[in-house]
């Protein structure tokens, strides 16, 4: 069931706890879909449950290309809107990158284009480190994907972090390393994200419960304990 974290942004649960990922919906006038869940889970669902249908949605920003961010695109045939995605994760995501057959997550991603293709109609804009897309700023995290990017709303003091790191019994953890493509580079990413952004009031990841205030503080625990 949608949720409603602060004025204007929303948690779309899609799947079960630990079978399934979150989605956000930010509406500041615009509205943007921030990531799409599995492909069998609905997202049509909970975005009427959060007020709001397919067409309404202007923008897709995608955190990374995992099945469990990016599947429920599938699901979206009326979407006419462009989907944002960080440049290496969206040559990923287009096939003209091909990961590390040899590496467990670059397996994995070789296959999951093969099981779980996302259709070619959407149109797919890379992005770099520092893009602006209206309100959000988008950062380069590499690590846990080699284009994971994050999305900042500064006057929503909002962070949508994607599986920056996940959340745990109430802290935040890096996400393991059996999910990930080098854990050494998501510890520097969360290091250099937390210092880089200003406050960060609500806390939006892919796997965890969001926090929904002193987003930044829990960011600055976890970097102590890293």
């Amino acid at each position: 069931m949608a949720q409603e974290l602060t004025r204007g942004v929303w948690l779309l649960e899609l799947g079960f706890p630990v079978f399934g990922a979150n989605a956000f919906l930010v509406d500041d006038g615009e509205v943007t879909l921030v990531d799409a869940g599995l492909p069998w889970f609905g997202v049509r669902r909970e975005l009427r449950d959060a007020g709001y249908e397919v067409a309404d949605i202007d923008r897709v920003l995608v955190t990374h290309y995992d099945i469990d961010h990016v599947g429920g695109l599938r699901n979206l045939s009326n979407l006419d809107a462009p989907v944002f995605v960080g440049q290496r994760d969206a040559d990923l995501l287009s096939g003209t990158y091909d990961p590390p057959l040899f590496h467990h997550k670059g397996a994995f991603h070789r296959l999951a284009r093969v099981l779980v293709p996302i259709p070619e109609r959407f149109e797919i804009l890379p992005l770099e480190d520092g893009a602006e897309i209206g309100g959000f700023t988008a950062y380069h995290t590499p690590g846990h994907n080699p284009g994971h990017t994050v999305y900042v709303h500064d006057d929503l003091g909002v962070g949508l972090v994607g599986d920056l790191v996940w959340e745990r019994d109430g802290a935040l953890t890096p996400p393991e390393w059996w999910d990930s493509y080098d854990t050494h580079e998501i510890r520097r990413s969360i290091r250099r994200f937390a210092g880089l952004v200003p406050t960060i009031d609500v806390l939006c990841m892919g796997h965890g419960t969001p926090i929904p205030r002193g987003g930044s503080d829990a960011l600055s625990n976890l970097v102590r304990r890293l």
